[in-house]
């Protein structure tokens, strides 16, 4: 089983955006995927909650991991993890000792740039990741391209060692996905056509070796 965790201490930059879409996008492929919300507040898990309006879409299983323990169904291919905000210190290594792979959603302002330098830092120093069992990665989200905080961001990401994947847009259409319970790439494709694009990078990383240990 693949495990793919969404985390970073400072809160509302997009780990449930990501975790959904993601999930959505490997269902979509035919893979059994469980989606693990370990926040209190249950984003990930209200969203599972609204998908059950459709049918004919792929099922997504969902799984309380404030409440304790991980037990995804028998044949789970991908266990997804939408981390809580806040996890700093021995709480890093407790939630990575099971994690394959991390992403890092940040986004374009300098109060998230600072957090996520020093979350970084504290990544680095876990054992999991300096042996490289747990591969990272970074996303930029919600960004505007041609202003100069995002120019801003690009730069401060360039000069980490942790790999850039993309920036994905500050765009609607994730709002009208994750009020209907679906991911990006299950409504209209003229509609989401520029934002679908973005994600390239993400899954060519999620398919190499480079995302895992």
């Amino acid at each position: 089983m693949r495990t793919i965790m969404l985390m970073n201490a400072k809160g509302g930059c997009g780990k449930t955006t990501l975790a959904t879409n993601i999930a959505t996008w490997l269902a979509d492929d035919g893979a059994k995927v469980a989606l693990a919300d370990f926040d209190p507040q249950g984003s990930s898990l209200d969203w599972l909650e609204a998908r059950k309006d459709y049918t004919g879409i792929p099922e997504i299983e969902g799984i309380d991991a404030s409440k304790g323990q991980i037990k995804p169904a028998k044949g789970t291919d991908f266990l997804i993890m939408d981390a809580p905000a806040g996890t700093h210190g021995a709480e890093i290594n407790s939630m990575l000792r099971r994690v394959e792979t991390l992403i890092i959603p940040v986004l374009p302002s300098p109060i998230d740039m600072r957090a996520c330098k020093r979350f970084l830092e504290e990544l680095l120093h876990s054992g999991k990741v300096s042996r490289q069992q747990t591969r990272l990665a970074i996303v930029a989200n919600r960004a505007k391209e041609n202003t100069l905080i995002y120019r801003q961001l690009e730069e401060f990401l360039g000069h980490l060692e942790t790999p850039f994947l993309t920036h994905l847009r500050e765009s609607q259409n994730y709002i009208r996905a994750a009020e209907r319970g679906l991911g990006l790439f299950e409504l209209a494709p003229s509609m989401v056509a520029q934002d679908v694009v973005l994600w390239d990078p993400i899954f060519d990383w999620l398919n190499s070796a480079d995302s895992r240990p």
